[in-house]
């Protein structure tokens, strides 16, 4: 019991940090959680956790920023993302765990090293490179749970300001998590271990809302980075090791 209960504290806690990161920056909940929760509830439950937690996280911050989201851009990305979901579903449920865990561990950490660099990729610009952005990063968010980075380096890319940023993310997130939780289902949560993970996502969307007007907009990403690095490199590791 004392085991269960710490494992539940744990989960809190990792939802907290992860929805007040998503307040911050528009997409850090995957990045910070989806390693973590991995390694805590497995593949498969840690993915299915991260997609309702950022999808729910999303509405919340779009309902703030929906008059910034540029609709000429994200709905082409959003519709590419759509299409790759269920390739995404598909490869994380024939994959064996270890291999999966590797999988996702690799991609987080290659995806965040690529942001961190503001890597430039010419087919991620214009109309053409949304679409590209929307496809990699719906089959990465139904695979691994962390379909932000693609759209992140769109962005870079787009010259986007953190301020465009963050609205058209949380549309994203929306649709994206919503298709991603049709596709993958709900985790299989005992109903305090949802009432716990509720309130800490609340209770996190509070802190960073606070936090945002405080905390410089580099740190605060550079923070985010940092951590899903971290998280990345662990999964992997496990993952490896398990081979």
């Amino acid at each position: 019991m004392t085991g269960a209960w710490a494992q539940h504290v744990l989960l809190g806690g990792i939802v907290l940090l992860g929805a007040c990161v998503q307040w911050l920056t528009g997409m850090g909940f995957a990045l910070v959680a989806v390693p973590a929760l991995v390694l805590l509830l497995g593949p498969a439950e840690g993915v299915v956790l991260a997609n309702c937690a950022a999808g729910a996280i999303s509405v919340a911050g779009l309902a703030v920023g929906w008059r910034s989201v540029r609709l000429n851009t994200m709905v082409p990305l959003c519709l590419a993302a759509v299409c790759t979901v269920p390739a995404g579903t598909w490869v994380a449920r024939w994959l064996p765990e270890p291999l999966l865990m590797a999988a996702m561990g690799a991609l987080v950490t290659v995806a965040v090293l690529l942001v961190m660099r503001g890597t430039r990729v010419a087919a991620l610009r214009g109309g053409a490179g949304a679409v590209t952005a929307g496809a990699v990063g719906g089959f990465m968010n139904s695979a691994a749970g962390v379909g932000g980075p693609p759209v992140s380096l769109y962005a870079v890319n787009a010259e986007w300001s953190v301020a465009e940023f963050v609205p058209n993310a949380q549309f994203y997130g929306v649709l994206v998590n919503a298709v991603s939780v049709a596709s993958n289902g709900t985790p299989t949560l005992s109903a305090p271990v949802w009432g716990l993970a509720a309130g800490a996502m609340t209770a996190g969307a509070l802190i960073g809302r606070r936090l945002a007007g405080r905390v410089p907009e580099d740190r605060a990403r550079l923070l985010v980075l940092l951590l899903a690095l971290a998280g990345g490199a662990c999964t992997l590791g496990k993952g490896l090791w398990g081979l």
